[in-house]
Order: structure tokens, then sequence, then C-alpha cells
């Protein structure tokens, strides 16, 4: 039917079986009406629709599409490479934030607490040495001239100012570098890089180690100043020979700090960082001086230096400064080092410890040792020697504790212990004043027998009668062996102990010749009661410790061990000890104007000499033998220790007003004009013309007769005529 309208009439759609079909056969394929456009397609191209089809597009305008265009092998190219591109972006922030998860979070990092210095210095404030593992004191960079930090700037990292940690330009003008000469030329660390290996990385060659350093690097930008960093590289990176810091190289090559090196020296130190062993000046001067040529060259360059204070650098260049001797203040600083920790257990910053050594009294102390063994060592086969020199209180002016610290670091002075022969026979005259004898107090000189031990004078004479005062200072061993009978053996070690010997002491007979073994220091220090008037003293080096800030950490007080002789005592000790000057062994050690007392001492066999005097300022003693026990060639007390004595008091007591000796004026004795006249045929006679005044040897346990040793007796000027004759004290 119809619609209104003359349009024609919906089909609905119909699920009918068509009629001749069969039951549950429904064809539904496409036909070619069923086609979008397949109708029209019949219509215009006829009924036979055999018209060809057309292979282009009709637009919406009713006309065909261009065909579609291929690509040209630039764009794919390009395209490729921007998806390329966009993947290693992917990768490499993956590889980043692994690497990334691998470091501690980034708010709890922080930049590690440098080892602690310390810096050890003279009692006028002179450095002696530095101590700890860096080698050297923290810096500000304000301290510093500011060629210094320039020159690290200049050879390592020009673009320092301008980069934010890692360099790009860098790393590509690096590259292009090692390409160009085939070979690894150039890095492209910056400095902030190798600031962040150094304070967080291990030194290993990795890419994922690269990768960690610059994340550290883009880290320690964001914290710190420009400067800052550029500090802590300056008070971190290495520069060899032990040496970490600008601080500690300036003191280690130049001998003198960071802020006095002049530009050549600047500039030597900035090329030594990047082979510190192979540049080292001391080691490599010439690979060192043309390195420190290029770090000229780049400064000038980048206006970091006029060129006429280059021109002179260039002509003038950086030489590493002499060694200091034999490098005694060593020894000192390794005193310091072993007992800092009972007076400062702990700490975490740089400190600066300032001891009692006077620094002109070390290198006088030095020299008088090397130049006497240089001299005469081998003439009398003394390899090694030590001295130790201190005030009545006990604080160390001078410490040598070998001939030569860079050859051997052994402590002589402090650690070794020997014999010290007559050296340590005041301690029982002592025991023996103390007990109602005086100096004046006669004994007889003559045989003694000890169970099968019997000691012997050197020349195998005796002088029958004689005085405390004249067997001390001619150190006859009979008269020691009976007083320390008189007294008991233990009274003569407790005497010694009471004085501040701290070695074990064997009280048996042979103690009264000095068998038992101590240190030079303790011995030295036991004296200082005889040159103080009787106070018992604990040697000491360190007089304060202050944190690098300045704040006091130790401050050392009044100390001591108290009354150990009383002054009666001290006075006839002076007294005796005074003859050893000037009637005794050790005549050839006086010095004019000054009261002096000590005693010389010869170990069994001449294995070690002594000798040990003071005035009422100084007390010193020299110790001089062989590390391995071997027999000098007749080494006493009196000649090569004596020697080193004289030389070296000479010095430490010139421009000081003399001080006299507490209590000996009443007990002092004239003065001989003349050696005293010979007496049964003992020294002072044609045998004692000939061999000079005796020192005797200890004989050591089990006990055997052992053969004295002699000190020399009068001074070159005061031989006599059979001495000179005979060549006797040379």
């Amino acid at each position: 039917m119809a619609q209104a309208g003359g349009r024609k009439p919906r089909s609905e759609p119909s699920f009918d079986i068509p009629e001749g079909s069969e039951p549950g056969r429904l064809d539904v394929r496409l036909s070619r009406n069923d086609r979008t456009g397949g109708a029209a397609q019949r219509k215009s191209g006829g009924a036979s629709g055999s018209a060809p089809r057309s292979s282009g597009r009709k637009t919406s305008g009713g006309g065909r599409r261009p065909p579609r265009k291929r690509r040209s092998w630039l764009g794919r190219i390009v395209y490729a490479t921007v998806v390329l591109g966009i993947w290693a972006v992917i990768g490499l922030a993956g590889l980043i934030a692994y690497h990334a998860s691998q470091l501690p979070p980034i708010d709890q990092l922080s930049v590690p607490k440098r080892p602690p210095n310390i810096a050890i210095l003279a009692s006028n404030g002179t450095l002696l040495a530095n101590r700890g593992e860096t080698g050297g004191r923290v810096v500000s960079i304000k301290e510093l001239p500011p060629y210094l930090p320039r020159s690290f700037v200049a050879i390592e990292d020009r673009r320092f100012y301008q980069h934010f940690g890692v360099d790009p330009v860098g790393i590509a003008r690096a590259i292009a570098q090692n390409l160009t000469r085939r070979g690894v030329a150039q890095g492209g660390s910056t400095l902030t890089q190798q600031l962040a290996k150094n304070l967080f990385l291990t030194p290993e060659r990795s890419a994922s180690r690269k990768i960690q350093e610059a994340i550290l690097a883009l880290w320690l930008e964001h914290k710190y100043t420009k400067d800052e960093i550029l500090e802590l590289y300056l008070n971190r990176v290495y520069f060899g020979a032990g040496a970490y810091g600008v601080e500690a190289a300036a003191q280690r090559y130049f001998g003198k700090p960071a802020k006095n090196v002049t530009l050549a020296e600047a500039a030597m130190l900035g090329g030594l960082v990047q082979a510190p062993s192979r540049l080292a000046p001391n080691r490599n001067l010439k690979a060192a001086q043309a390195r420190a040529a290029q770090v000229l060259a780049a400064m000038e360059e980048l206006g970091f230096a006029k060129p006429a204070d280059v021109k002179l650098a260039l002509a003038q260049p950086a030489r590493p400064a002499s060694s200091r001797g034999g490098g005694s203040q060593n020894y000192v600083a390794d005193l310091v080092m072993d007992v800092l920790d009972d007076f400062l257990p702990k700490f975490d910053e740089d400190i600066v410890v300032a001891t009692t050594v006077d620094a002109g009294f070390q290198a006088a102390a030095e020299k008088a040792l090397t130049d006497e063994l240089n001299a005469k060592g081998s003439r009398y086969n003394v390899a090694q020697g030590a001295l130790v020199s201190m005030r009545p209180d006990g604080a160390i002016r001078a410490l040598v504790g070998g001939r030569d610290y860079a050859q051997s670091q052994f402590n002589r002075a402090t650690t070794a212990k020997r014999q010290p022969g007559s050296a340590f026979k005041p301690f029982v005259y002592l025991a023996a004043v103390e007990r109602g004898l005086t100096p004046d107090t006669m004994r007889e000189d003559a045989p003694v027998r000890i169970g099968n031990w019997a000691p012997e004078n050197y020349s195998h004479n005796y002088r029958g009668a004689v005085s405390l005062r004249e067997a001390l200072a001619l150190s006859l061993n009979t008269v020691a062996v009976k007083l320390g009978q008189e007294v008991g053996p233990k009274a003569v070690a407790q005497t010694a102990q009471r004085l501040g010997i701290s070695s074990p002491l064997q009280a048996n007979g042979s103690i009264a010749l000095g068998t038992s073994e101590v240190t030079p220091l303790e011995l030295v220090g036991a004296y200082c009661a005889f040159a103080n008037g009787g106070t018992g003293v604990i040697p000491y080096v360190i007089a304060n410790i202050k944190s690098a800030t300045g704040t006091v950490l130790y401050k050392r007080g009044e100390g001591s061990l108290g009354r150990v002789i009383d002054p009666n005592a001290v006075g006839m000790m002076n007294a005796m000890m005074h003859d050893v000057f000037t009637m005794g062994t050790a005549r050839k050690a006086d010095i004019p104007g000054w009261e002096l007392a000590g005693k010389t001492g010869t170990s069994q066999d001449f294995r070690d000499a002594w000798f040990v005097g003071y005035s009422g300022t100084l007390v010193t003693g020299v110790w001089l033998g062989n590390d391995d026990g071997e027999p000098t060639k007749k080494a006493s007390g009196g000649n090569l220790p004596a020697d080193i004595w004289k030389a070296y008091m000479t010095t430490a007591l010139k421009g000081e007003k003399p001080v006299g000796l507490p209590g000996m004026n009443r007990w002092r004795a004239p003065r001989p004009e003349a050696p005293a006249e010979p007496r049964d045929g003992g020294p002072g006679g044609l045998i004692g013309a000939l061999l000079g005044e005796p020192e005797q040897t200890a004989s050591a346990l089990p006990p055997r007769p052992v053969p004295g040793a002699r000190e020399r007796g009068p001074s070159r000027d005061d031989r006599n005529f059979l001495e000179k004759l005979f060549g006797v004290g040379e």
C-alpha cells in the first residue's frame, strides 16, 4: 500500500526460507549485488559489467587520489635514528636508575670525613712532622695563593666553572684527542667526577663505576658551590709519597706550607696528580718539570697567570727541597704517636700537638751524632747511636733515635735496652751516701771476689785507699762492687727505680757495674734528679694538644715523682760527678764557664759506650754501639760519646747564663792543677800515661773474670809527652 507523500513503501526484512529451498540450508553468502557500490557499478558499466576497474581511489569530490610517495633512504635513516635514539634514552635512563639504586639514598648521602691529621710542632711552633693517614692538615682555599687552585683547573678541568659536574664538551674533546693521537691522551673526567671517585668509589676502571661517578658528581654540584668542591678536591687528592692533600704535598716535596709555594711549585703540584708515582719530583725531576711547563702554558692561555710570571717560572723551574739531614725529627714524632693515646684516646678532626722539643737543639743533636759517626764510626766499628736531652724537669728538648731515620725507623733512644756499664754507678754511690758515707769516705781499691766472679780494674793494678770521689771519677770497678755489697744489690736496684729507672733490674753483685739493661730515655730521666736538686721526673714530650680551630684539648700540668733524693745527698753526688769532668774520665768533655757533672759508661767487651752529663739547665745522654751487639773497637764513654756530648752541649748552652749545680759547693773538691801522682803502679804512672784514665767494663752473668775497658782521660790539649809520643788520646 502506497504511503502519503509518494514515498515508496519500506521493505521489511524477512527471515522466511524461500520457496523451493531445502529446509535447514540457508545461503548467507554475499553476492555482487550485496557489495557496496555493486548495483551502481552495473548500471554505469552496462549490462555486461565487463568494464575494467580503476585502481585509483575516488576523492570526496569525485576525483581520484594521487598515488602515495615512497620514503627516500635519507628519510628512513632519520626515522630509524629517532627511534633508536628514543630507545637509547630509555635504556640509558634504566641503566642510570639501576646504578643509582646501588648507591645509598641521596637523602642519606654525605661527604665522608677526612682522616684526621696530627701536626706535631716544636716548642717555637715550627712543624716537626705530620702523622696520620693524610700526611697534612686541611687548608682553606682562602689560605692559598690564587694561582695554586687555578693550576689544577687549568690542567685538569678548564671548564670547571661552566659545567654542571659532567662536561659533554670536555668528553667530546677528549674523545677527539684520543682518536687523533691513537691512544688515551686525555680523560673526560671533571674535577667534580675525580672528587666523587676519591670520596665514594674504588679506583677500578669500569663503565659501571663511571656511571656512578657521574651520578655522584651531579649530586656534589647540587650540594656544594664550585669553590667548596675545589677545596674538597685540593684536600683529598693523592700526590704520592703518602701525601693526601695539597698541604701535605707542599710539605713533602718543598718543605714549606702550601700557602708559601711559588708559581713554579704550584704548577708542579698541579701537574703531579695525573701520575703521582711517575711524576714525583724527588724521583723524576725532569718529567715533573716538563709536566709543570704544560701547566704553566695552560694557565697563561686561560689568563690564570701573567706572561711575565710564567716566563720567570719557566726560567726557574721548581725543585724539591733537599733532605733535611737524617730526618731525626721523625723519631720525636714517633714518640708522640706512641704516647698520644694516653692523653687523647679519641679524636675525629685535625689536631695540633705542641711538643717540648727545641728545633735548634734537635738539629744540633742530629748534626753532632751524624758528624762524629761519619768521621770516626768506621774507625771504632760503631754503626749506630742515640741522643736524649731534656730539661731537669723532664721536658725533652732533643731526641735522636738513630743515625738516619730514612734507613732505620727503630727508635734506639726510647726502645733499645742496653747495658749502661759504669753510667749506672751513680745509683750505687747514691745508695751509699744515703747510708752515711760522704765523698771523702775512704775505701780500699783492691782485688775483690764474689763467688767465682772476680771483677778487676782495667790496668789490673790497684790504688789502695781512695776516696769515693776519686773512685767514681776514675770509675774504679772494685770500689763500686764493694759499695754495692755494703748497701746490698736490692738497695741499689730500689734506688735506681726510685729515680725513674723502669726496666727490670737484676739485684745481684754485677748490678753495680751496670749489667741490667736500660733505655737511654729512662737513664737520662733518672739523672734529672741530680740536676734539679732531688725531684724525680717522668720524661715528657707533649706540652699541649689543640684542635685545628684552637680549642685546647689537653694541657700538661705540674707533675713529678716528688722528692726522691735528700738535698744533702744531691750535693754530694753532684760534687763527685763534677770531679768526673775535673779529674776523671770526662775531662775532654768539659765546657769552660759551666759547672758540669756526669758519668761515662762502657759495657762488657766494649759493646756499648755511654756518656750522661748535665748542667743546671740541661741533662743529656749519648749511647753508641751496634744493633746486633757486635763489639766496637774500644769505643768507650770517654771518647766518641764524650765528643758528641760536648759538640751538642756547646751549641745548646751557647748564649745561656751558667747555672750552678744544686748543693755542690759544700762538697766541692779543689781542682787539681795536674793529674794525681801514681800510686802502687796504677793508672797515672807509665801505664796510665800510655793508656789514659781507666773506664771499667761490667762483667755479665754468669760470673767470670772480665777485663775492664778504659775511658779516654786527658783532653788532647792536656796530653803529656809520652801520650803525644805514642799517640794516645787521638
